[in-house]
């Protein structure tokens, strides 16, 4: 087995989504999912199919964000992965209905966070063994810390 270790491209510093499902119609059930739940954001999903073709199958209604989502997709190159890209929105806005999707298994992360995918290869399959999100910790919050992360939440609408 190799291991590797994928940069996710994200050169603006998006919101995206990194997840596991299981059949082709998943681009399309996440499309709607999306669009349901916030029809104003902006997003490219590229899934990448395990079985038959073995395409990157791929929908969105931004043709930057659908390109860079097919870009990590074929990247990662796990099958069953799928990548979400996004605008005008953050995933807490459409992370309940993605968990909905009857095909979605699994979520890996989402971020807007330098991202690394652990993956490994066998036999011409690929599958991910976990993410990188971020970096670790520096030191534990005090007051101050406190004070800034509540109204960082405040203004931008999350809490009243």
């Amino acid at each position: 087995m190799d291991l590797s270790v994928i940069p996710v491209e994200n050169p603006e510093d998006l919101n995206f989504i990194l997840g596991q499902s299981h059949f082709i119609k998943t681009v399309e059930d996440l499309y709607e999912a999306i669009v349901q739940t916030n029809p104003s954001m902006k997003f490219g999903i590229a899934f990448c199919e395990a079985s038959g073709p073995a395409l990157v199958r791929w929908i969105g209604n931004e043709e930057k964000l659908v390109d860079l989502a097919v870009r990590n997709a074929q990247a990662v190159g796990a099958g069953h992965s799928f990548f979400i890209f996004l605008r005008e929105g953050f995933p807490i806005n459409i992370l309940n209905a993605i968990k909905q999707v009857p095909e979605v298994v699994h979520l890996f992360c989402a971020t807007a966070n330098p991202t690394q995918v652990i993956v490994a290869e066998q036999d011409g399959g690929r599958g991910i063994l976990g993410v990188i999100d971020g970096s670790s910790p520096k030191g534990v919050e005090g007051e101050d810390d406190i004070n800034k992360r509540k109204d960082f939440l405040r203004t931008i609408g999350y809490k009243l």
